[in-house]
């Protein structure tokens, strides 16, 4: 690994700017982290713009959209829409040790990513997980074993193990779902 791509180990992205709101530098940003505090508890967030490592910037104030998984945040230095929409598409990053603790069975969606997909628990894998697109249901983007790609909805019904410590994800889609 080249000692630029280095610090990209010590991050986790848990969001992306999507937008601007309003006249006043407010952006859009949507999670990809179930912990909503990361967009709505003042203090210190990291942004990065594609190609640089993470600056720090101070979240000022944040709240969800209601009905919507979306959140408007209002950062320090950040005070007009010109501001605001050079910040779009920047990543929403927080430190890699920076993880809420889980429960017995609980993990985090971004250890999912490079997990083996599987039809059944002894069956070689069809593919691995690359990439969690997050939306109104989570979808799993899965590079088959003849490259193509698949992206399966991250529900219990259609993934209903996950076995983070060997390394798979058990698939039951429904019939069709393999053929899209």
């Amino acid at each position: 690994m080249a000692d630029s791509e280095e610090w990209l180990e010590e991050w986790l992205t848990v969001g992306k700017i999507v937008g601007v709101q309003g006249l006043q530098g407010e952006l859009r940003v949507n999670p990809a982290s179930d912990f909503p505090e990361r967009f709505t508890v003042p203090g210190p967030r990291w942004v990065r713009s594609k190609g640089s490592p993470p600056r720090e910037m101070q979240l000022k104030t944040g709240r969800q959209l209601p009905g919507k998984s979306l959140f408007v945040v209002r950062l320090d230095s950040v005070d007009n829409r010109d501001a605001a929409e050079a910040l779009v598409g920047s990543d929403w990053m927080v430190p890699a040790d920076d993880r809420p603790q889980l429960g017995e069975g609980e993990f985090h969606l971004l250890d999912l990513v490079g997990l083996e997909a599987r039809l059944s628990p002894d069956s070689d894998p069809i593919g691995t997980v690359t990439d969690l697109i997050s939306g109104g249901n989570d979808l799993l983007e899965i590079k088959r074993t003849d490259g193509s790609k698949l992206l399966i909805p991250f529900v219990e019904a259609i993934v209903p193990e996950v076995h983070l410590k060997d390394g798979w994800l058990l698939l039951t889609p429904p019939p069709g779902l393999m053929d899209l």
